[in-house]
């Protein structure tokens, strides 16, 4: 694979985002896949409903087991974190301590890039994980295909971040981020087709104000970020798909 092809999808974008986005056993990849880094961000949304299925199988034996939603809300989290190695959840918790922690954007990236967490941090971690264990916890309460919901939160959750990728300039010259790149407004453009498809497929129509609502959030917070940093990071990107997943999985509670 040519290190300057400009295609918009490759078969190996899939593993390449996978590689990115999870913690699933690989094969080993080539090294030239990884100059598509960018331009495999249209597969987010397939890793998210990769990711999503393994947490629907999840909450499904959890429930078939006898375990009360609550309890195979539990599992569901876990499950995610477990795949996702938690990294949208660290991105979270270095957003707000910089955010709110830092006076000046030199500040405020310093302690992103600080591997502590802070109070800042530990609150929006307890709220973000109480409103989504909430959430699974009234969805799997109603009965119905668990998987439907869950894939269709993972896909969706992960199509902004491509969008801020490709609208905001990197805030710092180094970081997993940076060294990703950043993605044309095509691949942003294919990444929310396909994740608004894989949505449309497992919810119908119903989620389209879910969508609506979780657009306008991860809109708002690149504003945030472009004011308070100058622009995205790893952090902001982790941050982003934890504000969309909680405003999807509430809006659907609704």
């Amino acid at each position: 694979m040519r290190e300057n092809d400009t295609s918009l999808i490759r078969p190996l974008d899939a593993a390449v985002a996978l590689s990115l986005l999870s913690r699933l056993p690989l094969p080993h990849l080539p090294e030239a896949a990884y100059a598509r880094s960018a331009r495999a961000g249209w597969a987010y949304p397939l890793v998210g409903a990769i990711l999503g299925a393994i947490a629907g199988l999840v909450g499904t034996v959890a429930l078939a087991l006898g375990m009360s939603a609550p309890v195979a809300a539990l599992l569901v989290l876990g499950c995610f974190a477990i795949t996702s190695g938690a990294m949208h959840e660290d991105g979270l918790a270095d957003t707000a301590d910089g955010f709110w922690g830092g006076w000046d954007k030199a500040r405020r990236l310093a302690i992103m890039k600080d591997s502590h967490i802070g109070t800042y941090g530990v609150i929006a971690l307890v709220l973000s994980l109480l409103a989504r264990w909430w959430a699974l916890s009234l969805l799997l309460d109603a009965g119905g295909a668990v998987w439907a919901p869950l894939i269709a939160v993972a896909a969706l959750s992960r199509a902004g971040m491509p969008a801020l990728m490709a609208a905001l300039p990197h805030a710092r010259a180094d970081g997993l981020s940076h060294s990703v790149g950043r993605p044309a407004a095509g691949t942003a453009a294919l990444a929310f087709a396909a994740a608004l498809m894989i949505g449309l497929v497992c919810s119908g129509t119903a989620i389209l104000t879910p969508i609506i609502l979780a657009t306008l959030a991860v809109t708002g917070f690149g504003w945030l970020a472009k004011a308070k940093i100058g622009g995205q990071t790893g952090d902001i990107l982790g941050a982003s798909q934890q504000i969309a997943e909680i405003i999807l999985l509430l809006s659907l509670t609704a």
